[in-house]
């Protein structure tokens, strides 16, 4: 496959691969391996760490076995808070975000992909989720005002940015003071071949966007981040080379 190098290149295979995905009843997402049914996604999810109460309460269809941890488990979230969720996909995560905030609290969801949206749009119907937003969006420009959000959580999404330097710092502004970003995602232990960096298959798959874990760190505390730490770790897919990372950081 030929080189992917430029941003809005990438992002054009992003969305046209995610929203293949929201059309099928399942699909071939971060863990790159195929989610032919909703079963086999609930699986994958349990693996990562969501509990059948938690899988329960999002409404059929939004789990597509998509995210590579439960950044949920680790939000403590409270009543009242006002959540965001990005690269929210089907919605699964803002569900269990909002069945956690309740009605005095929301949760926006931010994607690019339309037909995602609408597939978050109709299951937050099915489910009457009157708590939950979502918008479409980059998130490196978050459709979010400054200072608004008590908590970010993000599942396997910021891989897949070409510019993660700008998504920390979004994450940063609409973020209040005190609070906290809680993420899974895709983080390299060594560099990848040229090979493997450019394969758009792996792109998609949470791979070949990924930096290396330190980088990825060092990102965060350039944001203004505090605070950061890593509570798992688990080797992704081509574990020779990525690790799946749960983390939490503080503005």
């Amino acid at each position: 496959m030929g080189p992917v190098k430029k941003p809005e290149e990438i992002k054009e295979i992003i969305k046209s691969s995610y929203a293949d995905i929201a059309k099928a009843a399942g699909g071939c997402g971060c863990k790159s391996g195929c989610c032919s049914s909703s079963q086999i996604a609930q699986r994958q999810s349990g693996k990562l760490g969501y509990s059948e109460e938690e899988m329960s309460q999002a409404p059929a269809g939004s789990n597509l076995g998509l995210g590579c941890g439960n950044p949920v488990a680790i939000a403590s979230l409270k009543e009242g808070e006002v959540v965001l969720d990005l690269g929210s996909g089907a919605g699964f995560d803002s569900f269990l975000a909002a069945a956690k905030v309740g009605k005095s609290g929301k949760v926006i969801g931010v994607d690019m992909t339309d037909e995602m949206l609408d597939r978050a749009n109709e299951n937050a119907k099915r489910g009457g989720f009157e708590n939950v937003e979502f918008r479409k969006g980059d998130i490196e420009e978050l459709p979010v005002d400054s200072n608004s959000v008590d908590v970010i959580i993000s599942n396997c999404v910021i891989n897949l940015a070409p510019n993660k330097d700008k998504v920390f710092k979004e994450a940063h502004r609409v973020l209040k003071s005190g609070g906290r970003l809680m993420a899974s995602d895709v983080v390299l232990i060594k560099p990848l071949t040229d090979e493997l960096k450019n394969n758009k298959e792996l792109l998609v798959g949470c791979v070949s966007g990924a930096i290396l874990k330190q980088e990825y760190l060092d990102l965060l505390k350039k944001a203004g981040f505090e605070n950061v730490t890593i509570h798992k770790e688990t080797p992704a897919f081509l574990p020779d080379y990525g690790l799946s990372i749960t983390f939490s950081a503080i503005k």
